[in-house]
């Protein structure tokens, strides 16, 4: 099959791996929720060659990332395995977990259960990094992001960019302190959670 292809991804990958080399530089094992293309997942593995990559996404997207895996020799990359957020996580306890443009396109109560799989799953001390679009005071950053929340809404109403506020909300349920919030590229940011 032709693989999947996401300009974001190529254009967004060098400054989240800047972000990622700081928050892992030790050996941990890494589950990505929402691996998608694969394109960063490749990328990152390459890069980070410590870390142990284990992709995850829904069934309908297993095939798009084989093929990006099937085209390079990675060891620390991992095959994906089934994660659905309404279901049980097939995992066991994880160093890290990451993940990229996802919040806002699951619904709101698929968020709540990220959230706590990632307290069920995350190891004690380890970091959450999301990357994506957050509102503050309820405020879109930018006019691009307000169009881009009209434009998921269109698609799914359950769809919107999300408020930092009730996302920490969400992560301090689940014993996650918000560290670091770093600006990225258009309009969107990369948040640090610790598991206390």
């Amino acid at each position: 099959m032709t693989k999947p292809f996401s300009q974001s991804c190529e254009n967004n990958k060098q400054a989240i791996l800047s972000v990622l080399t700081g928050e892992f530089p030790q050996p941990q094992r890494i589950l990505e929720i929402g691996t998608g293309s694969a394109q960063h997942a490749v990328y990152f593995a390459a890069k980070l060659p410590h870390i142990t990559w284990q992709t995850s996404d829904l069934a309908c997207n297993h095939a798009g990332i084989h093929s990006w895996l099937d085209s390079v020799s990675l060891a620390n990359l991992q095959r994906p395995i089934l994660l659905d957020l309404n279901q049980p996580w097939p995992i066991d306890k994880v160093d890290g977990i990451f993940t990229a443009n996802t919040l806002h396109i699951v619904s709101w109560p698929l968020v709540k259960n990220f959230f706590q799989g990632v307290g069920e799953h995350l190891s004690s001390g380890g970091k959450l990094c999301i990357y994506g679009p957050f509102n503050y005071q309820g405020q879109f950053t930018s006019q691009s992001n307000a169009d881009f929340d009209v434009w998921l809404k269109n698609i799914d109403v359950e769809r919107g960019i999300r408020d930092i506020e009730a996302i920490n909300q969400l992560a301090n349920q689940q014993g996650l302190i918000l560290r670091d919030d770093h600006a990225m590229p258009a309009n969107n940011r990369l948040l640090v959670f610790v598991k206390s």
